[in-house]
This record gives C-alpha cells, structure tokens and sequence, in this order.
C-alpha cells in the first residue's frame, strides 16, 4: 500500500533552550513571556518549531541567535561562540494542548551575558535565578507578578531541572565550566562559576591547587588582571583538556 500521510495526525517537532549563564554569582537562566496562546502571559523557555529545511541543531543554533545573539560554537571552523548540545527529548502526548509536539530540548552555556531583549511573539524576556524558578529553598520565592504561584508553561520545568542537572555534573569530569567564562579568566573567576552553578562555597587554596594541577585543565595566558581589586592575579585560558582527571568532585551539600 501507497504511504499516506494524512492517515496520521498532525505532528510537529519543537526546540526548546535551557540558557544558562552566571550574573551577580548566581546561576540563571534564560526566560521569556509568552505573548499568545497557549499559556499566554506565562514564562517559558526559549524555544520554537523546527522549519522544514533544518536539522536539530540549526534549529537550535538559530533560536539561540534569535534570542540572545549569540553564535553556537563550531569546532570545525574554530570559531567561538556559545557551548550548545543536545539534553533531552521530550515526548509526553499532552505536553501542548495545540497538537501533539515533540520537544528536543538543548544546553546552552555563555558567560555573563547582558540583559535580553525579547523577540519574536514574546512579550518579555529576563535573566531569572534558577532556584527562584524551580523553587528550590524557600517555594514563596517563586511568584508571579501577581503574587500567585508560578510554574514555567508546558513542561519547561523539568526541562529547566534536567539542564541544571546536566551543567552540574558535567562540570565535574569536564572542562565545562570554563564555557561560563571569558576567554581570559582567573582562578578567582572560574571558581565563582563552580560555586554558582553548584550552589556551595569552596576553599580558594583549594580549588587553586586542583584547577592547576590538573592535566590540560587550564593554561596561563601570560597576563594579569586587577579587575577583582587587590594585588594582581594570574590570568589563565582554557587547556586542551577535554576531560579532566582527576575530577572536580562536586561538595555534599
């Protein structure tokens, strides 16, 4: 029997982007305001419907464009850009009340970023502490404008736990973190970023002596820097180093 598509229902595919930076110490996240249907009003997660003529990660690669002006990292060419990679798919038949939507979800990690301007049908967008939009700690943080509990719309917060999870622990057997980074950092600055994002305060003798004494991790530009006040630091780049070893075990906390 001949294929027929319209033996199917309608079906679409979606990308959605958990952005992820570290602004005042904290980690946040990208969140925009839904300016129509369905949950119009509500926070959400960058994000939009594949077009017929891309693969996943020109999708993914053209929303992060279009919602921070930032260009997806290509080892190929060498160019920088945001670290982007595929998290999780997505699946649940009732995840939108439109049609029956699949979502690839994908990690992006920049460092400090300015603040977003909205575009597209979003009616805002904001850096958002990431326990304030997942609740951790203290669930009365998490309100809305109008004082009412809030949640991000469709399934975005799980999305938003598992790219919060993946940034955790990547960092801990990675070079990751230094992706949150400016091209020259110091130890200072790189260790800020694993207490963000792991949400713990670390021993600075400590930690200076992991970070530089491991393989690869870390290289010295050459420089220094008084940017953080005092004598001036070291200021390094990120190694070759893929994985590191040993790892930066991540606190109990």
């Amino acid at each position: 029997m001949p294929y027929d598509p319209s033996a199917f229902p309608p079906f679409a595919v979606t990308v959605d982007l958990v952005v992820l930076t570290v602004r005042r110490h904290a980690l946040c996240a990208l969140a925009v305001r839904r300016g129509e249907a369905p949950y119009e009003g509500k926070w959400a997660l960058p994000g939009g419907f594949v077009r017929a003529d891309e693969d996943l990660a020109a999708a993914a690669a053209r929303e992060l464009a279009e919602e921070t002006g930032l260009r997806a990292h290509d080892a190929d060419s060498g160019l920088p850009g945001a670290h982007l990679e595929q998290l999780a798919t997505y699946g649940d038949p009732g995840r939108d009340p439109r049609m029956r939507v699949v979502s690839v979800a994908h990690l992006a990690l920049a460092p400090d970023l300015p603040s977003p301007t909205p575009g597209g049908d979003a009616r805002g967008a904001r850096w958002a502490a990431v326990d304030d939009l997942l609740g951790v700690g203290d669930p009365s943080r998490r309100r809305d404008e109008d004082g009412d509990k809030a949640s991000l719309a469709f399934d975005h917060d799980q999305i938003l736990a598992a790219g919060v999870e993946r940034a955790r622990s990547k960092i801990e057997y990675s070079s990751l973190a230094t992706a949150f980074c400016p091209p020259e950092f110091t130890v200072g600055e790189l260790r800020r970023v694993y207490e963000a994002v792991w949400g713990v305060v670390l021993d600075p003798r400590n930690f200076h002596r992991k970070v530089t004494g491991t393989p690869g991790f870390l290289v010295p530009s050459g420089g220094t820097t008084t940017r953080q006040g005092g004598r001036p630091a070291q200021l390094f780049r990120a190694g070759g180093a893929n994985v590191l070893n040993p790892p930066m075990l991540r606190p109990e906390v």
